[in-house]
């Protein structure tokens, strides 16, 4: 199963979803797909949609996921990597009202240059990084750097 994270994020990540589905159709996606869409309202009959759950929930999804596919929030990718989890990360852009700016994009490139995550900035890149992600190793998560992260998204949120 791949499980996809939208966060809570009270815009819509449809290019996410939609961009998921079309690697379901051409078959670069085989897995069952699960997705916490959040505020992201999407039909789909290729994958399993929900909008929030609680963190239990969260939890034991993230637990028996195969990989995770998530925007570039914080919190979503830390879940992930403490469950030692291979992780794709797409931002959310700003040109496209999915968030107030860019900051996910630095987010995701510093967890992507640590060698945590598969980075993309461009949707068009997903499905080559699907392909990859049976050969991606990522690095093991140490934690203790929570409060860092922080302080590095609240100086982005306010830029």
């Amino acid at each position: 199963m791949i499980l996809v994270l939208l966060g809570t994020q009270n815009n819509p990540f449809n290019r996410l979803l939609e961009e998921i589905e079309k690697c379901i159709k051409e078959g670069i996606i085989k897995q069952r797909v699960v997705v916490q869409a959040g505020f992201t309202k999407f039909k789909s009959d290729k994958m399993n949609i929900f909008d929030l759950k609680p963190k239990e929930v969260i939890d034991n999804l993230v637990d028996e996921a195969e990989f995770i596919i998530t925007h570039g929030g914080v919190g979503s990718i830390l879940m992930a990597i403490k469950k030692n989890k291979k992780v794709i990360a797409v931002p959310r852009l700003s040109q496209y009202n999915e968030h107030v700016n860019d900051h996910q994009r630095q987010i995701i490139e510093i967890f992507n240059d640590k060698g945590y995550i598969i980075g993309i900035q461009n949707m068009e890149d997903l499905s080559e990084a699907i392909n990859q992600i049976d050969k991606f190793n990522p690095k093991p998560y140490i934690g203790g750097n929570e409060k860092m992260l922080s302080i590095i998204e609240n100086f982005i949120d306010k830029c």
